[in-house]
């Protein structure tokens, strides 16, 4: 997903992956981030490698 789009799921600002990937790219598990163009694509692993917070979209509700 496209780095906005996963910093909305997991309730940060906008630019919350952009700055950290910025400031703590050995962070994200080898694989799970990428510059495609101008835009950052983050997979469902990195975002809850850096956040330690589980996919809310597969919570029970």
């Amino acid at each position: 997903m496209d780095a906005q789009e996963a910093s909305r799921i997991w309730g940060h600002a906008e630019n919350y992956v952009r700055v950290f990937i910025r400031q703590n790219p050995d962070k994200f598990p080898d694989g799970s981030v990428r510059k495609i163009g101008k835009q950052w694509v983050v997979t469902t692993e990195g975002m809850e490698a850096i956040t330690g917070v589980k996919d809310p979209r597969t919570q029970d509700k």
